[in-house]
């Protein structure tokens, strides 16, 4: 579901497998809090203490969003959030009569769920009837002992569950989806989907060291995250392209959620760092920064091709300039005209210059500079484009002694990192280490300079730089 990348929230409807999960069952969609309430209705009775019948139902409905969060049953090929028998699941039947008590209590609670403190996934609270089995999470027969007692709902999860679980409320209810991208995940795309799936990659190689560690998990599909999910996908039997798709994107979660036990009573939970959302989803009028410059860099290349697109200052701000240049690309491109940068309008753009970029050779000719490669470059990166950046970044450090020269081999290590530092600070920029769009400008633009001055017949060698 599309929450895995945020909280959780309440869907407004679940799945239901009636039978075991590999049996020819029909499946069910019904309404998440019906779904809660049936459930309730079926496992417990309601002529229990309510402060009972509230830990147990509970208990039952961040059980059932465990499921649909970590797409438990989605992420191996399924097509339901849950099956219908205790064996796997919880005891769900079809078109059985609700107690009123039970369906209030539900009404009242259904949008809440347990979690450990720290962690932000919905516990996956196991429970057993206490008598005829027993198990490590919640006994229903011993909540009611507990509720007899005059302890509070609260404490009764707390008695089976640990003193550092949290009941969140409120939760939002919404539709969920899928939580693949719409747009398989490949070398040159920065965005909050890649950089979960490399954290998960880093977990899992943990447990299966063949798969190579990604340096920085920062959203940004470079080389060394396209090794590692190859090898991801040959150890799992997939094909080896490289691309996350929804095989892979699911493979990924199914595996990812095994090895963090996410599916268990002691999981070791996801942090809210991990799910927070780093790059816009949108950009749009009044927007600033790198993505805007990228995006400007990109418009001002492709204006050179069609006529039909006019060239745009690469400053860095979504002005009315910026605005009228993306509003002349979709028109262009057949796109809805509305200035607004989404992930349709951006694809197109991106693969546009990729096609146009993909016939310029890669091999370093003095004086000559390429445009942009079209994948951000940073620690681990390895390929020829590094090489061309190394290569630049070497005849800088020939005019500037602050800036260190790099061999150049291609494989962007710790020292192509500090020369790329060095040269940030030298001109100006964030000293983050990595060449993007700007950067990769900038240091193209400054080798052009340097080397146009250094020659006496100026002009002779123009290349290809994209300036403002």
């Amino acid at each position: 579901m599309n929450s895995n990348a945020n909280l959780p929230v309440i869907p407004r409807s679940i799945t239901v497998h009636l039978g075991n999960s590999d049996s020819p069952a029909a499946n069910v969609t019904i309404p998440f809090v019906e779904y809660v309430a049936n459930v309730a209705s079926s496992e417990i009775y309601p002529t229990w203490p309510i402060e009972a019948l509230k830990a147990n139902i509970l208990a039952q409905t961040s059980f059932a969003l465990n499921r649909i969060y970590t797409e438990f049953y989605r992420s191996r090929g399924y097509d339901f959030d849950i099956t219908s028998t205790t064996r796997q699941d919880q005891s769900f039947v079809n078109g059985r009569e609700i107690f009123e008590n039970i369906n209030n209590i539900v009404g009242d609670q259904f949008n809440s769920y347990i979690r450990r403190r720290g962690s932000v996934e919905p516990l996956f609270a196991a429970y057993c009837d206490g008598i005829r089995v027993t198990c490590n999470g919640l006994s229903q027969w011993g909540s009611v002992e507990l509720a007899e007692q005059g302890l509070s709902y609260i404490d009764i999860l707390k008695n089976y569950y640990g003193d550092d679980i949290e009941i969140v409320t409120d939760v939002p209810i919404v539709g969920i989806t899928g939580s693949a991208p719409a747009v398989p995940l490949r070398v040159g795309q920065v965005n909050d989907d890649v950089r979960l799936a490399q954290l998960r990659l880093n977990r899992i190689s943990s447990n299966y060291p063949n798969i190579p560690k990604i340096a920085q998990p920062d959203g940004i599909f470079s080389f060394d995250t396209e090794e590692a999910v190859k090898e991801f996908q040959r150890t799992f039997g997939l094909s080896d392209d490289g691309i996350i798709g929804n095989a892979t994107w699911y493979k990924i979660i199914s595996i990812y959620n095994a090895v963090r036990r996410l599916n268990e009573l002691d999981s070791e939970g996801i942090t809210l760092e991990e799910i927070t959302k780093q790059y816009p989803s949108l950009l749009r009028k009044g927007d600033t920064g790198s993505g805007v410059a990228s995006l400007q860099y990109y418009l001002n290349y492709i204006s050179q091709f069609y006529d039909t697109v006019r060239p745009v200052a690469i400053d860095g701000i979504f002005g009315d300039e910026t605005e009228s240049a993306v509003k002349d690309f979709q028109n262009t491109f057949g796109l809805t005209v509305d200035g607004l940068v989404g992930i349709e309008t951006w694809n197109t753009l991106y693969s546009t210059y990729l096609g146009f970029i993909s016939t310029i050779p890669l091999k370093y000719t003095e004086g000559v500079t390429v445009p942009f490669p079209g994948v951000i470059l940073r620690i681990g990166s390895e390929s020829d484009e590094v090489r061309l950046l190394q290569e630049y970044l070497n005849y800088i450090a020939g005019f500037y002694p602050s800036i260190p020269a790099v061999n150049p081999t291609g494989y962007f290590g710790q020292m192509t990192q500090n020369s790329v530092i060095a040269f940030q600070r030298e001109f100006g920029y964030p000293p983050t280490g990595t060449v993007n769009v700007p950067v990769w400008n900038g240091i193209t633009e400054v080798y052009s300079a340097l080397f146009i001055g250094n020659r006496l017949n100026e002009g002779q060698f123009p290349g290809y730089s994209v300036g403002s």
